[in-house]
C-alpha cells in the first residue's frame, strides 16, 4: 500500500509559501501565473543539500517541505522542491501529475530506471503555442529550467541557455540539458511515483557513503540569464558561453557565496557550518591535487 501524501490543513502552509516567495494568495490557475510561481520559487529558494550534508536529511513529505520553507526558508533538493510545489499548484486549482524521472550524466546512464528525480506535469492549459496544454513544471533541477516548458518536441531557449525536449510520449518525455549544464539529460516515464517510492529513493540518495547527495555540498540557483552553483568549495557562474570559477578557501568567503545564492542559514549553528566548510575544503584540495578528475 502506498503512503498517502499529507496535505496542510486549512491552506495555511500554502499561504505561507506564497508569502515566502513573494506572491499573493488567490492566483488564478492559468499559464501566466504558472510562470510567475516557477520564477518566484527559483528566486527565493535555491536547490541545495545542506541539511543532508550536516547529517540531518529533511523529510520529503510534501507537507513537511512546505512547513520547512515557512520556518527556515529552505527546501532541499528535487523531491522537496517539487513535492511542495505540487501541493501549492493543486491548492490553486491546477491539474498536476507527478512523474517518475531519472537524471543522467553520461550516455551510459541514460538507460537507468532508478528514481532520482520528481518532475511535475501540469495539464489542461492550452495556448496557441501549446494546443495540447501539457506543461513541465520543475523547480528542482538546480541549474536548469527557468520557466515551465511546453511539452512539445524541439529546442527550447530560455535566456542564454538552449535545451531540447527530444521526445514526448503520453506517459513521459526525454530531455537534453544545455551543453553547459551540470547533467546531460533526463528521462521521464510512467513508472510508479507514489510517496512510498519517493521515500525509498530519498533514503538511498541521502545515506552515506554511497548516497549521491552525501558527498559534496551543492547549492544552485537559475537566474534569468545566469546559472550559479556552489559545489563543495568551488563557485561557478555560467552566462551563456562564459563560465567563471572561484575557489572558496575561507569560511567567510564560502558563507558569503552560499548566502548570495539565496541559501538561508536559519536555525544552523556557526560551529557546524565551520566544520562543514573545513571538510569540504579538505575534499577540494584533494580533488585539486589529483588533477580535478
Amino acid at each position: 500500500m502506498s503512503t498517502p501524501i499529507s496535505t496542510p490543513s486549512g491552506g495555511a502552509a500554502v499561504a505561507a509559501y506564497l508569502r515566502c516567495v513573494g506572491l499573493p494568495e488567490g492566483l488564478a490557475p492559468n499559464v501566466e501565473n504558472l510562470v510567475r510561481i516557477h520564477r518566484a520559487h527559483l528566486d527565493a529558494l535555491p536547490y541545495e543539500n545542506l541539511a543532508t550534508m550536516l547529517g540531518r536529511p529533511p523529510s520529503v513529505d510534501p507537507a513537511a517541505s512546505l512547513t520547512r520553507i515557512d520556518q527556515v526558508g529552505r527546501a532541499g533538493y528535487c523531491f522537496h522542491h517539487n513535492g511542495a510545489a505540487e501541493l501549492v499548484l493543486r491548492a490553486l486549482g491546477y491539474d498536476v501529475v507527478r512523474r517518475h524521472s531519472s537524471v543522467y550524466s553520461s550516455e551510459e546512464g541514460r538507460a537507468s530506471t532508478a528514481l532520482n528525480h520528481l518532475a511535475l506535469e501540469v495539464r489542461r492549459l492550452s495556448t496557441e503555442g501549446n494546443p495540447e496544454g501539457r506543461w513541465w513544471f520543475d523547480v528542482g533541477l538546480g541549474d536548469c529550467l527557468r520557466d515551465p516548458a511546453p511539452l512539445m518536441p524541439g529546442p527550447l531557449t530560455q535566456g542564454a541557455f538552449t535545451y531540447e525536449i527530444t521526445e514526448v510520449r503520453p506517459d513521459g518525455w526525454s530531455f537534453r540539458h544545455d551543453p553547459s549544464g551540470s547533467f546531460l539529460g533526463l528521462e521521464v516515464t510512467g513508472r510508479s511515483i507514489d510517496q512510498a517510492a519517493v521515500d525509498a529513493a530519498h533514503q538511498r540518495l541521502t545515506t552515506p557513503p554511497d548516497g549521491d547527495f552525501t558527498r559534496l555540498l551543492v547549492v544552485q540557483r537559475r537566474g534569468e540569464q545566469v546559472a550559479d552553483t556552489v559545489r563543495g568549495c568551488l563557485r561557478t557562474r555560467v552566462e551563456g558561453a562564459d563560465r567563471y570559477e572561484s575557489e572558496l578557501p575561507t569560511y567567510d568567503a564560502w558563507r558569503d557565496a552560499v548566502e548570495q545564492l539565496g541559501l538561508s542559514l536559519a536555525g544552523l549553528s556557526e560551529p557546524e557550518l565551520r566544520a562543514l566548510h573545513a571538510a569540504q575544503w579538505d575534499k577540494h584540495r584533494a580533488w585539486t591535487a589529483a588533477g580535478r578528475p
